[in-house]
Formats: structure tokens, sequence, C-alpha cells
């Protein structure tokens, strides 16, 4: 099967690479649904997913980039099988295993790799800063993710998963140890939390972008919740004002594309 990207809503999405299918974090939560953030906080979803959870192939692994019900929810909680890993922060990975998910916590650089034949596909944690000041010490920690395929020890194809990340200087050391990014996935919607932009909004987005410098760039993450701010057209608009045109990749929900 030829490598390919399913967007199924918020940040949910299947990736093929290869032989290999990941999900990245799972919310199924329905339209109306209230998705939990932790202190009392909670956020109601505007969207359906395109895809219920039992409607998921057999997949390789999950990846998880934090723990927040806009991420990983009661849902995915529910239906989600138990027989593949989830890599994740080693937070999540504490709160998953008593769930009785198998898990694989990973520190920043840290990675995990799978195997099928003379094809691997290494999961590496890269830095992500959710929020900062106060607002960092609140929400959960959070990882970006790099996925590098490789078939008989050459690789073919590497994704970059953002995460619920701000943009800055964190990005610039994962552009020096992967300058050669296929397709970066990014969690946009400028999220307002308690007065506080928790996401990537418009600005940040384009600032990623000249950071990271990915070949293609798929924007996700960015009308599921009231709590987006920053709508997608506004990140279309300025990335287009900024000569990145070509490189955005925008996927409707529902919809797989090529990588």
């Amino acid at each position: 099967m030829a490598d390919s990207l399913t967007f199924i809503g918020t940040a949910t999405t299947l990736i093929r690479l290869g032989s290999f299918t990941v999900l990245t974090d799972p919310n199924f939560l329905h339209r109306g649904q209230r998705a939990y953030l932790g202190k009392g906080l909670w956020s109601r979803r505007l969207t359906d997913p395109a895809l219920t959870v039992d409607a998921l192939p057999e997949l390789d692994a999950v990846v998880l980039s934090h723990l927040h019900g806009d991420h990983f929810d009661r849902v995915a909680r529910r239906g989600l099988s138990r027989s593949q890993p989830v890599v994740t922060t080693p937070a999540a990975a504490s709160r998953l295993e008593d769930w009785g998910f198998s898990t694989r916590p990973l520190e920043t650089w840290d990675a995990e790799t799978l195997r099928r034949g003379d094809e691997t596909l290494r999961i590496e944690s890269v830095p992500g800063i959710h929020a900062r000041g106060l607002m960092g010490r609140i929400l959960p920690p959070v990882m970006g993710s790099v996925l590098e395929h490789s078939t008989g020890g050459q690789v073919r194809r590497r994704v970059h998963l953002s995460g619920d990340t701000l943009t800055g200087d964190h990005l610039d050391e994962i552009a020096r140890r992967h300058p050669d990014i296929d397709v970066a996935v990014m969690h946009l919607g400028g999220t307002r939390v308690l007065f506080h932009t928790v996401t990537m909004d418009d600005v940040q987005g384009v600032d990623f972008l000249r950071r990271v410098r990915p070949a293609r760039a798929v924007p996700v993450h960015h009308d599921d919740y009231r709590v987006f701010r920053s709508p997608l057209a506004a990140f279309e608009r300025r990335a287009a004002a900024a000569g990145f045109a070509s490189t955005l990749l925008t996927v409707p929900r529902g919809a797989t594309v090529p990588l």
C-alpha cells in the first residue's frame, strides 16, 4: 500500500508508511460532547469524527502527544484495542497503563522501533512546549514525534507530528537533527485556555514552517472545539503570503491523501 494519511478530525489521523499503520491522538467524541482538559476545564466538540473507533483498521501503534481529552478521550479508552503499543510521554504512559494499555514511554530524543521483515518504523520523541510560565506547569507534558520509515536499512520517509506545541527555539534543534522532513502534521487552532494561547495560531504556524522547513505540511487541530480560536483560513492566507502556498496539503476531514 502506498504511504498515505487519513484525516479523522482534531489531531486524529491514520498514517500508513509501508506496511505499518499508526493512529495519532485518538479523539472520537461526537459533536456536542465535552472533552475534559483537566483542572476543571472542558470544551464542547463542534464536529463529528470521520471514522468511529470500531471502524479502525488493525494498528501497529498509537502515537499520543499528551493526555488531554481532545487527544485521548473516553471513547478511545473504551474502544481501542489493547494489542498495540501506545507511544507517548512518561506522564501519559503511567495513566494509560492503569487503564490496561501497553505503553512505550519516551523521554525527549528517545525512540521506539517497530520491525517487520526488512522494514522498520522508528518513532522518536522530539521537543514540544504546550505553554510557558504558570500555564506550562498546569498543562501536561507534550511531545512531538518523528516517524522514520526504512526499508532494507534505507530511510524512505520522515513524518513530523508537531504535537500541541507553541513555536520557538526548541524547533530549531528538530530541524538540525532532521533537516529532511517530508511531511509535517501541524497542530494549529490557536487554542486559548485561561487567556493563554497553548497551540500554534496562524502567525506561529508560519514561524513553524520557517524553522522546520518540511517539504509538505498538513494542518490539523483547527476547527473541532470552541477553544480553537485561529481559523484554518487565516493560516492558509498567511502561509501563502509568506511563500508557503505550495507547501500546504490541506486534507478535508474523512479524506485520504498520498504522502
